[in-house]
């Protein structure tokens, strides 16, 4: 089956052509990036209208790309939500367009189901595991018994690590993206060099909580008499990855104890972070675990990873009609059953 996928759930205008849910013919990203820069944070109307100059483009880039026409396409995946809903409406009625101008059924897609299925596009991956899915809007801990069985262990209570990430960047002067940015000037940090608070890291829950460092981050900068060096800089970087880092890490390990799975999959934006890379890879062989990261490609807002859930609900007549709406707020858990 040759399947289309759209996502536009936040600023990235993206479509793909995915070939039986697991072979990637094509793969375009329009980012959005430069646009918002300027306001230090993703602005939604504008991130819509840039949606709507994009998406015919990029959809035609991604048929183009997988040279493919788009009379040849059976089915078509798209992200229904959680995200920006005006953002969510562009893509999704195109996609609904598309299906009812070919004929051919939709699949109505959780955002963040498509990213913790990306790495079955790279590569097997057997059920269950545990996924990690962190980004600039989520924080949560998923057991993953098979595409649309998925239960929620643990989530933020607050920020997103994504967003704790951006924030602190801000109070840096580092501009936006932060994630990105923090991460090059780390490598260049001691982590040592401040001793900021991993919130909840003792909780025997599985909740996260990221606000507390983002204050101990401005609260630390408020001790500073003169304007930070770039040593100075890069040490705080630093010092707040390795915490970030650490309650990530440790809870997700924590987590698949609990659940008895030796598989864990870390996706989302965050899961480029070449520190939180580096640290599950010395931390997993302890716990006899397994970590799989999909690509950088992969790991940022995509529609090639829609191609894995679209797939199988199109295969299992599992069709969304023209009635669905765009859900800003959606739960995982349900996502399966919807």
């Amino acid at each position: 089956m040759l399947v289309l996928c759209i996502e536009s759930s936040c600023d990235e205008t993206a479509a793909a052509v995915v070939r039986d849910g697991r072979e990637l013919l094509s793969n375009v990203v329009a980012s959005q990036v430069d646009v918002h820069a300027r306001y230090g944070g993703v602005v939604p109307e504008l991130a819509s209208r840039k949606h709507v100059e994009a998406i015919s483009v990029v959809v035609n880039s991604a048929l183009e790309a997988a040279s493919v026409s788009l009379a040849r396409i059976e089915g078509i995946g798209v992200t229904r939500g959680p995200g920006l809903v005006g953002a969510l409406l562009v893509g999704l009625s195109t996609a609904k367009a598309l299906a009812w101008g070919l004929g051919v059924p939709l699949a109505a897609v959780h955002h963040m189901e498509g990213h913790i299925l990306a790495p079955l596009l790279e590569a097997p991956l057997e059920f269950p595991f545990l996924a990690l899915a962190v980004s600039g809007g989520h924080s949560h801990l998923y057991r993953v018994d098979g595409i649309g069985r998925y239960r929620t262990l643990g989530q933020t209570l607050d920020d997103a690590a994504g967003e704790a990430y951006d924030k602190v960047a801000k109070l840096l002067g580092l501009g936006y993206p932060g994630g990105a940015l923090i991460d090059r000037l780390a490598a260049q940090g001691n982590p040592e060099a401040v001793a900021f608070p991993r919130p909840m890291l003792h909780k025997k829950n599985l909740d996260f909580s990221f606000s507390g460092i983002k204050t101990a981050v401005l609260q630390h900068l408020g001790t500073y008499q003169q304007p930070l060096e770039d040593q100075q800089i890069a040490d705080i970087a630093a010092s707040f990855q390795a915490a970030m880092v650490e309650v990530l890490t440790r809870k997700t390990l924590r987590a698949a104890e609990q659940e008895g799975l030796a598989r864990i999959v870390v996706a989302g934006g965050v899961a480029c972070n070449s520190g939180l890379r580096a640290q599950f890879g010395a931390l997993a062989a302890e716990h006899g675990a397994k970590v799989y990261f999909p690509s950088p490609a992969l790991c940022g807002d995509n529609a090639a990873m829609l191609g894995v859930p679209a797939n199988y609900y199109l295969e299992n007549g599992r069709h969304a009609t023209n009635l669905v709406n765009a859900l800003s707020s959606w739960t995982l858990d349900m996502a399966g059953a919807d």
